[in-house]
């Protein structure tokens, strides 16, 4: 599949003027637009396009869009909604809502769109709090064809022919092994899960999680992934063809496109040998979220640019630009998924996988499990006392909620 280097953002919305569409004399309106979109997929670029392309048909309006990292962009709205200097439009992560619902600084998009076009979106309270962009969002494995012809099966293939692509600084699998996002697969895989069925009570001193933290510590230990590495790290091992696969994100599908060409091959994670089950990475996507001030016109605006970019063409310009899988149920049914050995392998994954909790327990959840699974990791805990420490602190966590 071939990116678009330059491409035009359309929609027949955008060659309206928008005084026409929202029935009202022209008036100036800034919409300030905070996006986690980085620039190292080209991801933030698309989003300024489409910004460009909505104000060239819609001079009155002026669209300032402006990068945070994902945890700054959730501590800087929050306090900027206190400080009530709230943008008027995020683009950002499902689990962003649970904590921007408790607070009261978002509000339901319930009425403002046909949400029935568009995959599931975010649910909290009987109420819609996220207008979809793109879905999926989910970790799955991508290998080398030419250090890799057929990627492992199971887990126990993956041990078995790990040591015969790992030496001299080279590596059969790397992933991020210091963010839990990493780790929720494996606990899937061994039939685990990080709440109970109320959906808030921490379920993380179990089996399943000693189970996954010690497999995680089997690859380390095997030699088949490096001794420490980060997100960066294992990127750069991938790319540089040092490591046969690695568990990354459908966000890199369109730089690694670029960097390995007709190299790259998509698989699902492989079944866990032990249970027979395959993993289950969280499944989310990008949702746009408007604050709970903004009304009247400027809401009319937000909304036309909301339509614009989950148009059909610019879902269709997602897909080619960006690799991701759209947000539109129609352009889902597109030959330009259906079609794609990529996209469609993307999809696979999706299907093993599970929505990632947007409860606000959920934040308390991560914040746990991340240094355990780095203790357990460099070697200085075992699974056992990291998984009843997790517990601990997930639910010392959500008693001060």
């Amino acid at each position: 599949m071939k990116k678009i280097k330059f491409f035009q953002p359309l929609s027949m919305l955008a060659l309206m003027p928008l005084a026409f569409l929202v029935g009202c004399a022209p008036q100036e309106e800034v919409i300030n637009l905070w996006t986690q979109e980085g620039t190292s997929e080209g991801a933030y670029e698309f989003v300024v396009s489409l910004a460009e392309a909505y104000m060239a048909n819609n001079s009155e309006v002026t669209i300032e869009v402006l990068n945070k990292e994902t945890e700054a962009l959730r501590e800087d709205f929050q306090n900027a909604s206190l400080a009530g200097e709230a943008p008027e439009l995020l683009w950002t992560v499902n689990d962003h809502a649970g904590p921007f619902v408790l607070a009261g600084i978002i509000q339901p998009v319930d009425g403002l769109v046909d949400l029935s076009r568009y995959v599931e979106s975010v649910m909290l309270d009987g109420q819609t709090w996220g207008i979809p962009i793109s879905s999926g969002n989910h970790l799955m494995l991508l290998y080398n064809r030419d250090l890799i012809s057929n990627p492992p099966q199971d887990t126990d293939e993956l041990l078995r022919i790990g040591s015969n692509l790992s030496s001299d600084g080279n590596y059969a699998i790397v992933w991020n092994q210091v963010e839990p996002f990493w780790l929720v697969p494996w606990l899937g895989g061994f039939n685990g899960r990080v709440f109970a069925a109320d959906g808030v009570t921490p379920t993380l001193n179990t089996p399943e999680m000693i189970n996954s933290l010690n497999f995680l510590y089997e690859l380390k230990v095997a030699g088949i992934t490096p001794e420490e590495t980060d997100y960066a790290g294992a990127d750069t091992l991938f790319k540089e063809g040092r490591s046969a696969m690695i568990i990354n994100g459908d966000w890199s599908l369109g730089d690694y496109i670029d960097t390995l060409g007709d190299k790259l091959g998509i698989a699902p994670l492989p079944r866990v040998s032990q249970t027979g089950s395959f993993p289950a990475p969280y499944t989310s996507g990008k949702y746009f979220m408007i604050p709970v001030d903004v009304d009247g016109s400027t809401l009319d605006v937000v909304v036309s640019f909301i339509e614009f970019v989950t148009s059909y063409e610019n879902q269709i310009l997602l897909v080619q630009q960006l690799a991701r899988l759209p947000a539109l149920l129609e352009v889902l049914q597109d030959p330009v998924v259906v079609n794609d050995t990529i996209l469609s392998g993307s999809s696979q994954q999706v299907a093993t996988g599970t929505p990632m909790p947007s409860v606000i327990e959920m934040r308390c959840n991560w914040d746990a499990m991340k240094p355990e699974m780095n203790a357990v990791l460099a070697g200085t805990k075992t699974a056992e006392e990291a998984a009843a420490a997790m517990q601990d602190a997930a639910e010392n966590c959500i008693a001060t909620l």
